[in-house]
């Protein structure tokens, strides 16, 4: 019988992730752990949500940050938000691409584990496609402070705390 849900709680939020990856997966986090993020992410911003993560290499990595982007270098996350037509309403959020080595040396020079830095990428990710951005200052603080929160709530440490 499942627990029951505090009464002033948010409602769960249902969440599908469909992880591939374009690299071997040897030391990259599976997907159970990618769907826990995501979930953690997204937890009362939507009732159910879906998205696709796929983890590449560098050179998938920068023809994809070029083509969308036009910058010739692989980043560490891209996020893709599904574009709907109007009317259609499906839990489908988009998709991100996070590109193992990158995320690997930044974490190194981070000091972090990459388990917890791979966290916070799809954390981040996640909050882009749910629509959160940081352009402005005030938009980069109420992103990091939710991201904080959010990674707290799984056990990850403040990822913006050594600055």
């Amino acid at each position: 019988m499942p627990a029951k849900q505090a009464r002033n709680a948010a409602p769960r939020t249902e969440v599908t992730v469909l992880v591939s990856y374009g690299l071997a997966s040897n030391g990259l986090p599976q997907a159970a752990a990618f769907q826990g993020w995501a979930a953690a992410a997204a937890n009362g911003r939507r009732k159910a949500v879906e998205v696709s993560i796929h983890v590449v290499d560098t050179v998938e990595g920068q023809a994809l940050n070029l083509k969308y982007r036009h910058k010739d270098y692989p980043t560490n996350v891209l996020s893709f938000p599904a574009e709907l037509p109007a009317g259609v309403d499906v839990p489908l959020i988009g998709d991100l691409v996070l590109c193992a080595p990158v995320v690997a040396r930044e974490a190194g020079d981070q000091g972090k584990t990459i388990e917890q830095h791979y966290a916070h990428l799809t954390v981040h990710g996640v909050l882009h496609l749910l629509g959160y951005h940081h352009e402005t200052v005030a938009e980069a603080r109420a992103m990091e402070a939710m991201e904080i929160q959010v990674l707290e709530s799984i056990g990850i440490p403040d990822p913006y705390g050594a600055r």
